[in-house]
Protein backbone atom coordinates (compact mmCIF):
# COMPACT_ATOMS: atom_id res chain seq x y z
CA UNK A 1 0.00 0.00 0.00
CA UNK A 2 2.86 2.19 0.85
CA UNK A 3 4.17 2.09 -2.52
CA UNK A 4 0.54 2.33 -4.42
CA UNK A 5 0.30 5.94 -2.04
CA UNK A 6 3.48 7.08 -3.59
CA UNK A 7 2.49 5.99 -6.70
CA UNK A 8 -0.24 7.84 -6.75
CA UNK A 9 1.43 11.21 -5.34
CA UNK A 10 3.98 11.09 -8.12
CA UNK A 11 1.21 10.27 -10.76
CA UNK A 12 -1.57 13.27 -9.16
CA UNK A 13 1.75 15.74 -8.44
CA UNK A 14 3.01 15.79 -12.31
CA UNK A 15 -0.55 15.61 -14.12
CA UNK A 16 -2.14 18.86 -12.26
CA UNK A 17 1.64 20.48 -11.63
CA UNK A 18 1.10 21.09 -7.95
CA UNK A 19 3.12 20.35 -5.22
CA UNK A 20 3.46 16.62 -3.76
CA UNK A 21 2.76 17.97 -0.49
CA UNK A 22 -0.84 19.60 -1.83
CA UNK A 23 -1.56 15.79 -2.97
CA UNK A 24 -0.31 14.27 -0.04
CA UNK A 25 -2.23 16.81 1.74
CA UNK A 26 -5.63 15.91 0.01
CA UNK A 27 -5.09 12.08 0.66
CA UNK A 28 -4.59 12.29 4.25
CA UNK A 29 -8.05 13.84 4.08
CA UNK A 30 -9.55 11.11 2.15
CA UNK A 31 -8.12 8.66 4.45
CA UNK A 32 -9.84 10.28 7.38
CA UNK A 33 -13.15 10.11 5.56
CA UNK A 34 -13.27 6.39 4.91
CA UNK A 35 -11.56 6.10 8.63
CA UNK A 36 -14.53 8.10 10.04
CA UNK A 37 -17.26 5.15 8.47
CA UNK A 38 -16.11 3.32 11.02
CA UNK A 39 -18.10 5.07 13.62
CA UNK A 40 -21.65 5.13 14.04
CA UNK A 41 -20.55 9.43 16.00
CA UNK A 42 -18.98 11.96 14.46
CA UNK A 43 -15.66 12.33 15.60
CA UNK A 44 -12.30 13.59 14.80
CA UNK A 45 -9.82 11.82 12.44
CA UNK A 46 -6.21 12.58 11.72
CA UNK A 47 -4.20 10.73 9.35
CA UNK A 48 -0.44 11.28 8.83
CA UNK A 49 1.77 9.72 6.07
CA UNK A 50 5.26 9.52 5.88
CA UNK A 51 6.73 11.64 2.62
CA UNK A 52 9.21 9.36 2.31
CA UNK A 53 7.55 5.57 2.68
CA UNK A 54 4.23 5.82 2.10
CA UNK A 55 3.59 5.00 5.65
CA UNK A 56 0.57 6.33 7.44
CA UNK A 57 -1.05 6.79 10.48
CA UNK A 58 -4.38 7.25 11.91
CA UNK A 59 -5.59 9.19 14.79
CA UNK A 60 -8.79 9.40 16.80
CA UNK A 61 -8.59 12.82 18.44
CA UNK A 62 -10.46 15.11 21.28
CA UNK A 63 -9.62 18.58 21.52
CA UNK A 64 -9.23 19.86 25.28
CA UNK A 65 -11.74 22.55 26.16
CA UNK A 66 -11.87 24.73 29.84
CA UNK A 67 -14.50 22.78 32.24
CA UNK A 68 -16.32 25.96 32.92
CA UNK A 69 -17.15 25.46 28.97
CA UNK A 70 -18.43 22.03 29.16
CA UNK A 71 -18.55 19.48 26.57
CA UNK A 72 -20.32 21.00 23.31
CA UNK A 73 -19.43 17.85 21.13
CA UNK A 74 -18.79 15.14 23.75
CA UNK A 75 -17.29 12.74 20.71
CA UNK A 76 -14.88 15.70 19.94
CA UNK A 77 -14.07 17.45 22.92
CA UNK A 78 -12.82 16.21 26.40
CA UNK A 79 -12.62 18.92 29.54
CA UNK A 80 -9.40 19.92 30.94
CA UNK A 81 -10.05 18.31 34.49
CA UNK A 82 -10.36 14.67 32.88
CA UNK A 83 -7.75 15.30 30.02
CA UNK A 84 -5.42 16.48 32.42
CA UNK A 85 -5.94 12.84 34.61
CA UNK A 86 -4.67 11.14 31.21
CA UNK A 87 -1.56 13.85 31.11
CA UNK A 88 -0.97 15.96 33.56
CA UNK A 89 1.13 18.38 30.66
CA UNK A 90 -2.13 19.03 29.24
CA UNK A 91 -3.43 22.32 28.71
CA UNK A 92 -6.52 23.66 26.63
CA UNK A 93 -6.71 23.44 22.96
CA UNK A 94 -3.96 20.59 23.13
CA UNK A 95 -5.39 17.42 21.71
CA UNK A 96 -5.46 13.46 23.21
CA UNK A 97 -4.63 10.92 20.53
CA UNK A 98 -5.66 7.35 20.47
CA UNK A 99 -3.79 5.58 17.50
CA UNK A 100 -6.51 3.82 15.15
CA UNK A 101 -5.85 0.28 12.94
CA UNK A 102 -4.04 1.71 9.68
CA UNK A 103 -6.85 0.98 6.57
CA UNK A 104 -6.27 -0.90 3.51
CA UNK A 105 -6.27 1.34 0.48
CA UNK A 106 -8.00 -1.17 -1.74
CA UNK A 107 -11.08 -1.26 0.41
CA UNK A 108 -11.89 2.48 -0.32
CA UNK A 109 -11.49 2.51 -3.38
CA UNK A 110 -8.52 3.59 -5.79
CA UNK A 111 -11.65 5.98 -7.08
CA UNK A 112 -13.19 7.55 -4.50
CA UNK A 113 -9.82 8.46 -3.25
CA UNK A 114 -8.53 9.89 -6.54
CA UNK A 115 -11.67 11.67 -6.66
CA UNK A 116 -11.33 13.30 -2.94
CA UNK A 117 -7.83 13.91 -4.69
CA UNK A 118 -8.79 15.80 -7.39
CA UNK A 119 -11.15 17.77 -5.84
CA UNK A 120 -8.41 19.17 -2.97
CA UNK A 121 -5.87 19.62 -6.08
CA UNK A 122 -8.81 21.71 -7.32
CA UNK A 123 -9.35 23.76 -4.81
CA UNK A 124 -5.67 24.46 -4.09
CA UNK A 125 -5.26 25.26 -7.73
CA UNK A 126 -8.26 27.74 -7.33
CA UNK A 127 -6.81 28.94 -4.02
CA UNK A 128 -3.54 29.86 -6.18
CA UNK A 129 -5.45 31.80 -8.92
CA UNK A 130 -6.91 33.50 -6.92
CA UNK A 131 -3.85 35.02 -4.85
CA UNK A 132 -2.06 35.71 -7.97
CA UNK A 133 -4.73 37.88 -8.63
CA UNK A 134 -4.62 39.37 -5.03
CA UNK A 135 -0.78 39.81 -5.95
CA UNK A 136 -1.33 41.98 -8.59
CA UNK A 137 -3.13 44.49 -6.06
CA UNK A 138 -5.18 45.52 -8.93
CA UNK A 139 -8.00 47.92 -7.94
CA UNK A 140 -10.58 48.49 -11.29
CA UNK A 141 -10.41 45.11 -12.96
CA UNK A 142 -11.92 44.85 -16.41
CA UNK A 143 -13.46 41.43 -18.04
CA UNK A 144 -16.17 40.27 -19.98
CA UNK A 145 -19.46 39.09 -19.56
CA UNK A 146 -19.43 35.45 -19.59
CA UNK A 147 -23.02 34.89 -18.33
CA UNK A 148 -25.76 36.21 -16.24
CA UNK A 149 -26.96 34.16 -13.37
CA UNK A 150 -29.67 35.45 -11.20
CA UNK A 151 -29.42 39.02 -12.79
CA UNK A 152 -25.90 39.30 -11.47
CA UNK A 153 -23.01 39.70 -14.24
CA UNK A 154 -20.43 36.49 -14.16
CA UNK A 155 -17.07 38.67 -15.72
CA UNK A 156 -14.26 36.22 -16.63
CA UNK A 157 -10.97 38.20 -16.34
CA UNK A 158 -8.34 35.57 -17.84
CA UNK A 159 -7.91 32.76 -15.13
CA UNK A 160 -10.60 34.12 -12.64
CA UNK A 161 -14.03 34.74 -12.44
CA UNK A 162 -15.72 37.75 -10.12
CA UNK A 163 -19.42 38.51 -9.75
CA UNK A 164 -20.92 41.89 -10.46
CA UNK A 165 -24.14 41.67 -8.25
CA UNK A 166 -27.12 43.43 -9.85
CA UNK A 167 -26.97 45.70 -6.46
CA UNK A 168 -23.70 46.96 -7.72
CA UNK A 169 -24.23 47.90 -11.35
CA UNK A 170 -25.74 51.17 -12.03
CA UNK A 171 -28.79 51.46 -12.48
CA UNK A 172 -30.69 51.68 -15.91
CA UNK A 173 -27.35 50.33 -17.55
CA UNK A 174 -27.78 47.12 -19.38
CA UNK A 175 -25.14 44.74 -18.99
CA UNK A 176 -25.25 41.66 -21.31
CA UNK A 177 -23.17 38.76 -22.41
CA UNK A 178 -20.03 39.65 -24.54
CA UNK A 179 -19.74 43.43 -23.29
CA UNK A 180 -16.28 44.34 -21.65
CA UNK A 181 -16.88 45.69 -18.18
CA UNK A 182 -14.86 47.92 -15.47
CA UNK A 183 -15.74 47.59 -11.95
CA UNK A 184 -14.03 48.33 -9.00
CA UNK A 185 -13.06 45.04 -6.77
CA UNK A 186 -15.18 45.68 -3.51
CA UNK A 187 -13.93 42.54 -1.30
CA UNK A 188 -12.70 38.92 -1.91
CA UNK A 189 -15.13 36.25 -0.16
CA UNK A 190 -13.00 33.62 0.72
CA UNK A 191 -16.09 31.04 2.04
CA UNK A 192 -17.93 31.32 -1.41
CA UNK A 193 -17.81 28.20 -3.44
CA UNK A 194 -18.31 29.97 -6.45
CA UNK A 195 -17.01 33.31 -7.96
CA UNK A 196 -14.89 34.50 -4.29
CA UNK A 197 -13.91 38.01 -5.78
CA UNK A 198 -17.52 40.29 -5.41
CA UNK A 199 -17.20 44.09 -7.63
CA UNK A 200 -19.20 47.12 -7.73
CA UNK A 201 -19.97 49.80 -10.13
CA UNK A 202 -21.59 52.32 -7.67
CA UNK A 203 -19.29 52.06 -4.90
CA UNK A 204 -17.77 55.60 -4.21
CA UNK A 205 -13.99 53.97 -4.44
CA UNK A 206 -15.19 53.20 -8.35
CA UNK A 207 -14.97 57.38 -9.04
CA UNK A 208 -12.31 57.78 -7.13
CA UNK A 209 -10.18 54.97 -8.75
CA UNK A 210 -10.94 56.21 -12.14
CA UNK A 211 -10.28 59.96 -11.47
CA UNK A 212 -6.77 58.24 -10.15
CA UNK A 213 -6.12 56.53 -13.19
CA UNK A 214 -7.30 59.56 -15.81
CA UNK A 215 -5.44 61.91 -13.41
CA UNK A 216 -1.11 61.60 -13.32
CA UNK A 217 -0.98 64.34 -10.96
CA UNK A 218 -2.91 62.09 -8.03
CA UNK A 219 -0.14 59.17 -8.95
CA UNK A 220 2.31 61.66 -8.45
CA UNK A 221 1.48 62.42 -4.86
CA UNK A 222 0.32 65.95 -6.11
CA UNK A 223 -3.00 65.95 -5.75
CA UNK A 224 -5.28 63.47 -3.54
CA UNK A 225 -9.40 63.14 -3.81
CA UNK A 226 -10.26 63.03 -0.28
CA UNK A 227 -13.79 62.00 -0.38
CA UNK A 228 -16.71 60.59 -2.70
CA UNK A 229 -20.35 60.50 -2.55
CA UNK A 230 -22.49 59.15 -5.27
CA UNK A 231 -26.11 58.53 -6.38
CA UNK A 232 -24.90 56.28 -9.44
CA UNK A 233 -25.52 57.06 -12.52
CA UNK A 234 -26.92 60.37 -12.07
CA UNK A 235 -24.61 62.60 -9.70
CA UNK A 236 -21.45 62.55 -8.08
CA UNK A 237 -19.61 64.42 -5.80
CA UNK A 238 -15.58 64.86 -5.01
CA UNK A 239 -13.43 66.33 -2.42
CA UNK A 240 -10.13 67.30 -3.92
CA UNK A 241 -7.14 68.63 -2.43
CA UNK A 242 -3.51 69.96 -4.03
CA UNK A 243 0.08 69.74 -2.47
CA UNK A 244 1.26 71.26 -4.82
CA UNK A 245 0.26 75.39 -4.41
CA UNK A 246 1.10 75.82 -8.28
CA UNK A 247 -1.97 73.23 -9.07
CA UNK A 248 -5.37 74.23 -9.48
CA UNK A 249 -7.13 70.92 -7.73
CA UNK A 250 -10.29 71.26 -9.41
CA UNK A 251 -8.96 72.30 -12.92
CA UNK A 252 -6.54 69.73 -13.04
CA UNK A 253 -9.22 66.51 -12.07
CA UNK A 254 -11.70 68.15 -15.09
CA UNK A 255 -8.23 68.46 -17.63
CA UNK A 256 -8.06 70.25 -21.06
CA UNK A 257 -11.55 71.12 -22.35
CA UNK A 258 -13.06 68.82 -19.57
CA UNK A 259 -11.50 65.64 -21.15
CA UNK A 260 -10.63 63.83 -17.87
CA UNK A 261 -13.99 64.60 -16.48
CA UNK A 262 -15.16 63.22 -19.05
CA UNK A 263 -13.84 60.11 -20.01
CA UNK A 264 -14.90 59.47 -16.23
CA UNK A 265 -18.24 60.71 -17.07
CA UNK A 266 -18.75 58.09 -19.66
CA UNK A 267 -17.26 55.08 -17.74
CA UNK A 268 -20.06 55.68 -15.35
CA UNK A 269 -22.87 56.17 -17.84
CA UNK A 270 -23.28 59.91 -17.71
CA UNK A 271 -23.17 60.48 -14.50
CA UNK A 272 -22.95 64.35 -13.26
CA UNK A 273 -20.07 64.96 -11.05
CA UNK A 274 -19.43 67.66 -8.39
CA UNK A 275 -15.38 68.76 -7.97
CA UNK A 276 -15.27 70.64 -4.57
CA UNK A 277 -12.33 71.60 -2.56
CA UNK A 278 -11.15 69.49 0.80
CA UNK A 279 -11.39 72.34 3.49
CA UNK A 280 -9.80 71.28 7.00
CA UNK A 281 -12.45 73.35 8.72
CA UNK A 282 -15.78 71.35 8.65
CA UNK A 283 -17.93 74.41 8.01
CA UNK A 284 -15.48 75.60 4.64
CA UNK A 285 -16.20 72.13 3.62
CA UNK A 286 -19.62 71.41 3.85
CA UNK A 287 -20.47 74.87 2.20
CA UNK A 288 -18.06 73.96 -0.61
CA UNK A 289 -19.75 70.70 -0.66
CA UNK A 290 -23.02 72.30 -1.47
CA UNK A 291 -22.00 74.23 -4.04
CA UNK A 292 -23.63 75.49 -6.63
CA UNK A 293 -25.95 76.60 -3.45
CA UNK A 294 -24.99 79.95 -1.75
CA UNK A 295 -24.43 79.66 1.56
CA UNK A 296 -25.84 82.63 4.05
CA UNK A 297 -24.56 81.07 7.58
CA UNK A 298 -23.92 77.93 9.18
CA UNK A 299 -24.44 76.92 12.68
CA UNK A 300 -22.38 73.94 13.81
CA UNK A 301 -23.34 71.59 16.75
CA UNK A 302 -20.11 69.57 17.49
CA UNK A 303 -21.91 67.45 19.73
CA UNK A 304 -24.82 65.71 17.26
CA UNK A 305 -22.00 65.82 14.16
CA UNK A 306 -24.46 68.39 12.81
CA UNK A 307 -24.90 71.63 11.51
CA UNK A 308 -27.45 73.98 10.14
CA UNK A 309 -27.32 76.03 6.76
CA UNK A 310 -29.26 79.17 6.18
CA UNK A 311 -29.72 79.64 2.45
CA UNK A 312 -31.91 82.36 0.70
CA UNK A 313 -35.18 81.06 -0.91
CA UNK A 314 -33.75 81.70 -4.23
CA UNK A 315 -30.63 79.42 -3.34
CA UNK A 316 -33.00 76.22 -1.39
CA UNK A 317 -33.68 74.24 -4.53
CA UNK A 318 -30.14 74.48 -5.49
CA UNK A 319 -29.27 73.34 -1.60
CA UNK A 320 -31.63 70.50 -1.47
CA UNK A 321 -31.23 69.62 -5.12
CA UNK A 322 -33.76 67.01 -6.84
CA UNK A 323 -35.43 64.92 -4.33
CA UNK A 324 -32.80 65.77 -1.54
CA UNK A 325 -29.68 64.33 -3.91
CA UNK A 326 -27.32 67.68 -3.41
CA UNK A 327 -27.68 68.02 0.08
CA UNK A 328 -27.61 63.95 0.61
CA UNK A 329 -24.47 64.02 -1.52
CA UNK A 330 -22.81 66.62 0.54
CA UNK A 331 -23.72 64.92 3.65
CA UNK A 332 -21.99 61.97 2.54
CA UNK A 333 -19.23 63.62 1.49
CA UNK A 334 -18.46 65.71 4.29
CA UNK A 335 -19.21 62.88 6.71
CA UNK A 336 -22.11 65.79 8.84
CA UNK A 337 -25.69 65.74 9.31
CA UNK A 338 -26.76 68.52 7.13
CA UNK A 339 -30.11 70.62 8.00
CA UNK A 340 -31.01 73.30 5.54
CA UNK A 341 -33.41 75.91 6.07
CA UNK A 342 -34.36 79.49 5.20
CA UNK A 343 -33.43 82.66 7.07
CA UNK A 344 -37.31 82.38 8.70
CA UNK A 345 -36.43 78.89 9.88
CA UNK A 346 -33.48 79.52 11.18
CA UNK A 347 -34.68 82.87 13.44
CA UNK A 348 -37.73 80.76 14.91
CA UNK A 349 -35.18 77.78 15.94
CA UNK A 350 -33.40 79.92 17.29
CA UNK A 351 -36.44 82.15 18.86
CA UNK A 352 -37.05 78.40 20.59
CA UNK A 353 -33.80 77.64 21.53
CA UNK A 354 -34.02 81.21 23.26
CA UNK A 355 -36.81 80.39 24.88
CA UNK A 356 -35.82 77.16 26.53
CA UNK A 357 -32.37 78.22 27.63
CA UNK A 358 -34.09 81.11 29.35
CA UNK A 359 -36.94 79.01 31.12
CA UNK A 360 -34.00 76.51 32.38
CA UNK A 361 -32.08 79.69 33.43
CA UNK A 362 -35.28 80.98 35.35
CA UNK A 363 -36.12 77.78 37.09
CA UNK A 364 -32.97 76.48 37.57
CA UNK A 365 -31.45 79.15 39.18
CA UNK A 366 -34.18 81.09 40.59
CA UNK A 367 -33.63 84.30 38.76
CA UNK A 368 -35.86 86.58 36.59
CA UNK A 369 -36.00 86.54 32.60
CA UNK A 370 -33.88 90.07 32.30
CA UNK A 371 -30.94 88.04 34.33
CA UNK A 372 -31.41 85.06 31.77
CA UNK A 373 -31.79 87.26 28.80
CA UNK A 374 -27.87 88.33 29.65
CA UNK A 375 -26.46 85.09 30.52
CA UNK A 376 -27.62 84.45 27.05
CA UNK A 377 -26.59 87.25 25.55
CA UNK A 378 -22.90 86.43 26.82
CA UNK A 379 -23.25 82.99 24.86
CA UNK A 380 -24.14 80.83 27.99
CA UNK A 381 -25.45 77.56 26.94
CA UNK A 382 -26.11 75.80 29.79
CA UNK A 383 -25.83 75.59 33.51
CA UNK A 384 -22.46 73.18 32.86
CA UNK A 385 -21.04 76.54 31.95
CA UNK A 386 -21.71 78.96 34.22
CA UNK A 387 -21.01 76.51 37.31
CA UNK A 388 -17.16 75.71 35.75
CA UNK A 389 -16.41 78.50 33.65
CA UNK A 390 -13.03 80.70 35.09
CA UNK A 391 -14.79 83.16 37.15
CA UNK A 392 -13.37 85.65 35.43
CA UNK A 393 -15.73 85.28 32.57
CA UNK A 394 -18.16 86.22 34.72
CA UNK A 395 -16.94 88.95 36.04
CA UNK A 396 -16.05 90.94 33.14
CA UNK A 397 -20.05 90.83 32.53
CA UNK A 398 -20.78 94.26 33.11
CA UNK A 399 -24.20 93.97 34.40
CA UNK A 400 -22.95 91.40 36.92
CA UNK A 401 -21.03 92.52 40.43
CA UNK A 402 -19.28 89.84 42.32
CA UNK A 403 -21.68 88.89 44.68
CA UNK A 404 -23.75 88.16 41.82
CA UNK A 405 -21.56 85.93 40.22
CA UNK A 406 -20.67 84.19 43.09
CA UNK A 407 -24.60 83.76 44.00
CA UNK A 408 -25.12 82.45 40.32
CA UNK A 409 -21.82 80.05 40.02
CA UNK A 410 -23.60 78.85 43.65
CA UNK A 411 -26.53 78.51 42.52
CA UNK A 412 -25.64 76.38 38.99
CA UNK A 413 -23.80 73.88 41.34
CA UNK A 414 -26.15 73.44 43.82
CA UNK A 415 -28.98 72.63 40.82
CA UNK A 416 -26.58 70.59 38.96
CA UNK A 417 -25.57 68.51 42.03
CA UNK A 418 -29.44 67.97 42.95
CA UNK A 419 -30.04 66.42 39.53
CA UNK A 420 -26.84 64.11 39.53
CA UNK A 421 -28.43 62.58 42.64
CA UNK A 422 -31.56 62.49 41.50
CA UNK A 423 -29.81 60.52 38.78
CA UNK A 424 -28.67 58.44 41.14
CA UNK A 425 -31.45 57.68 42.76
CA UNK A 426 -33.39 56.68 39.34
CA UNK A 427 -29.97 54.43 38.82
CA UNK A 428 -30.64 52.57 41.91
CA UNK A 429 -34.14 52.45 41.64
CA UNK A 430 -33.60 50.60 38.52
CA UNK A 431 -31.22 48.09 39.67
CA UNK A 432 -32.78 46.80 42.17
CA UNK A 433 -36.28 46.86 39.63
CA UNK A 434 -34.28 45.34 36.61
CA UNK A 435 -30.44 43.89 37.88
CA UNK A 436 -32.51 40.49 37.88
CA UNK A 437 -33.46 40.02 33.90
CA UNK A 438 -31.35 38.18 31.77
CA UNK A 439 -28.99 40.19 29.35
CA UNK A 440 -29.56 43.28 31.07
CA UNK A 441 -26.44 45.40 32.26
CA UNK A 442 -25.15 47.83 34.48
CA UNK A 443 -24.52 49.82 31.56
CA UNK A 444 -27.85 49.27 30.14
CA UNK A 445 -29.64 50.15 33.23
CA UNK A 446 -27.87 53.40 33.24
CA UNK A 447 -29.18 54.12 29.78
CA UNK A 448 -32.83 53.34 30.98
CA UNK A 449 -32.54 55.26 34.24
CA UNK A 450 -31.33 57.73 32.22
CA UNK A 451 -34.70 57.75 30.05
CA UNK A 452 -36.54 57.17 33.06
CA UNK A 453 -37.06 53.74 32.68
CA UNK A 454 -36.79 52.20 36.37
CA UNK A 455 -39.60 49.71 36.70
CA UNK A 456 -40.28 46.20 35.14
CA UNK A 457 -43.91 47.69 33.78
CA UNK A 458 -42.12 50.86 32.00
CA UNK A 459 -40.00 48.47 30.62
CA UNK A 460 -42.41 46.12 29.42
CA UNK A 461 -44.61 48.76 28.13
CA UNK A 462 -42.20 49.94 25.37
CA UNK A 463 -42.38 49.74 21.76
CA UNK A 464 -39.00 46.96 20.28
CA UNK A 465 -37.98 50.24 18.00
CA UNK A 466 -38.19 52.66 21.24
CA UNK A 467 -35.88 50.45 22.51
CA UNK A 468 -33.75 49.74 20.20
CA UNK A 469 -33.27 54.12 19.22
CA UNK A 470 -32.55 54.25 23.31
CA UNK A 471 -30.11 51.61 23.92
CA UNK A 472 -28.93 50.91 20.63
CA UNK A 473 -29.75 46.89 20.80
CA UNK A 474 -30.78 45.10 17.38
CA UNK A 475 -34.36 45.11 17.16
CA UNK A 476 -34.16 41.24 18.14
CA UNK A 477 -32.33 41.75 21.11
CA UNK A 478 -34.84 45.01 22.11
CA UNK A 479 -37.74 42.39 21.66
CA UNK A 480 -36.17 39.58 23.78
CA UNK A 481 -35.67 42.26 26.72
CA UNK A 482 -39.43 43.79 26.52
CA UNK A 483 -40.58 39.95 26.28
CA UNK A 484 -38.82 38.79 29.27
CA UNK A 485 -39.74 42.27 30.79
CA UNK A 486 -43.20 41.00 30.29
CA UNK A 487 -43.08 37.32 31.58
CA UNK A 488 -44.32 38.73 35.19
CA UNK A 489 -47.70 40.12 33.62
CA UNK A 490 -48.26 36.15 32.48
CA UNK A 491 -46.82 34.83 36.04
CA UNK A 492 -49.80 36.72 37.54
CA UNK A 493 -52.48 35.49 35.28
CA UNK A 494 -51.57 32.07 35.98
Amino acid sequence: MSREILLLVDALAREKSVARDVVFTALESALASAMKKRFKEDVDIRVEIDRETGDHEGFRRWLVVPDEAGLQEPDKQEMLSDAQEIDPELQVDDYIEEPLEPIEFGRIGAQAAKQAILQKIRDAEREQVLNDFLERGETIVSGTVKRMDKGDAIIEMGKIEARLPRSEMIPKENIRVGDRVRAWVQKVDYAARGQQVILSRTAPDFIKELFENEVPEIEQGLLEIKAAARDAGVRAKIAVIAYDKRIDPIGTCVGMRGSRVTAVRNELGGEQVDIVLWADDPAEFVIGALAPAHVESILVDEDKHAMDVVVDEENLPKAIGSRGQNVRLASELTGWQINIMTPEESRNRQDEEREELRATFMSRLDVDEAVADILIDEGFTGLEEIAYVPMQELQDIEAFDEETVNELRARARNALLSEAIAKEELVQTAVKELAGIEGITPELIAVLAENEITTLDELAELATDELSEMTGLAQEEASDLIMRARAHWFDDEA
